[in-house]
């Protein structure tokens, strides 16, 4: 593995055989990283969309599971 800085962004550069899926979530948890550092979002207030978006989750998506 090699990690390089440039003037604007840093490249990380992994062998070829390198497990794509669990690469992909480390993407993706540094892109979250990367969204939330701007955030001026409270811990209450995410705690609050998280739970609405479970709920609205569970409401749309019980009868798959529930049979």
């Amino acid at each position: 593995m090699k990690i390089e800085r440039t003037n604007n962004e840093i490249l990380i550069r992994v062998s070829n055989n390198t497990d794509l899926t669990g690469l992909q979530r480390l993407l993706d948890f540094i892109k979250f990283r990367e969204i939330a550092s701007g955030s001026k979002a409270s811990q209450k207030k995410i705690d609050g969309l998280s739970r609405e978006s479970k709920r609205n989750w569970w409401a749309e998506n019980k009868s798959d599971f529930l049979k």
